[in-house]
């Protein structure tokens, strides 16, 4: 990296030391992972904001490279930006979302110029709108692959009750998200979720497909039921609990999860957007091999997640079983693929 105040985060560098010695320069962020698409586009985006702003710190971190840092800064999705200002965070982004982050930027970097007296280095070839520009063409590009009605589809129909908020369950991000997850932990109800801070495309797009303008969401068997206000006037009426799907005992629903299709993978995201390496390497032999399988990410379901490991007696993800019959992980797929197995599995699919 030619910029010096671009550094990638190696482990002969001490981040904490780091922060300490330039504690009254602004220091920003950046977690990323290689598997990850979205990363390679922000990352760019990344360099161009520190290639302008010389007055600010920009440090790339592969999170799972350090998985302990990212652990300590409540990394849930790649990529996130952090800003830390005086040794402390003072902004966060969630997600690919380049004009947030430009903008977020921008005002840290004009507070600096004023404290310091120096200017940002203009950029008469690249400025915000170049970046924006970048964003909107990764959206494009994305959505190009898939039809985004159909993945906004296959999201709201992933679970009996699935709910899109800001953050996960456990770390929930706004007031808003927490009171939902609160009313559905409290009423006992079995839900999945998906943190639309992750995905600028999925929070902007299901405004559209629900016809629903804010967040959080709450689905129940695909169908919209609305927002927080919706849900609080169910409740209170006694109609809510009656519109939860009554619960299943959890070996039944992992029998019904394994035999869903023919070919089922259990992964930690999607097909689309796979959130570890040996998942998105899983998926890219299916997909050169023209494998039909459906999918479960078992990173919105703890309860899968865990009582499936205990029920196939398999410790670790991802999964592959065909016709409800367990074959094995990424290593077993590697060797059926490699054997010439693989296909003849495949292709009595077709």
């Amino acid at each position: 990296m030619n910029n010096s105040n671009l550094i990638e985060l190696t482990p002969e560098i001490d981040l904490k030391k780091l922060t300490e010695e330039h504690k009254k320069t602004v220091i920003v962020l950046d977690f990323w992972a290689e598997w990850a698409q979205p990363c390679k586009q922000m990352n760019d985006v990344f360099a161009e904001l520190a290639k302008k702003h010389t007055t600010l710190k920009f440090i790339k971190i592969e999170a799972e490279k350090f998985a302990d840092l990212s652990e300590s800064f409540n990394i849930a999705a790649v990529p996130t930006f952090i800003v830390l200002k005086n040794g402390k965070i003072a902004d966060r982004i969630d997600g690919a979302n380049a004009p947030e982050l430009t903008s977020i930027v921008e005002k840290h970097a004009k507070a600096t110029s004023f404290s310091t007296g120096i200017k940002t280095q203009p950029d008469s070839s690249k400025g915000s709108k170049t970046i924006t520009s970048k964003a909107s063409t990764t959206t494009t590009s994305t959505t190009s692959k898939i039809d985004l009605n159909t993945r906004l589809k296959e999201l709201v129909n992933s679970d009996p009750v699935m709910a899109f908020i800001k953050g996960t369950p456990s770390q929930p991000r706004c007031g808003f998200s927490r009171q939902l997850i609160e009313i559905l932990n409290d009423n006992h109800a079995k839900f999945s979720s998906f943190n639309i801070l992750a995905d600028e495309e999925v929070r902007q797009g299901l405004k559209t497909y629900s016809n629903w303008p804010t967040y959080p969401q709450l689905y129940i068997k695909g169908e919209i039921i609305g927002g927080l206000d919706i849900v609080k006037e169910l409740v209170e009426s006694g109609e809510f609990k009656n519109m939860l799907p009554k619960e299943k005992d959890l070996n039944e629903r992992l029998q019904e999860l394994i035999t869903k299709s023919e070919l089922m993978i259990f992964i930690k995201g999607s097909p689309n957007s796979p959130k570890c390496g040996f998942s998105k390497q899983l998926v890219n032999i299916l997909d050169e091999r023209k494998a039909k399988y459906e999918h479960f990410d078992i990173l919105q379901d703890d309860e899968v997640r865990q009582g499936l490991k205990t029920f196939v007696e398999w410790p670790t993800y991802p999964m592959v079983f065909n016709n409800g019959e367990l074959i094995g992980g990424l290593d077993i797929i590697k060797e059926l693929d490699s054997s010439g197995e693989l296909n003849n599995i495949i292709n009595n699919k077709k």
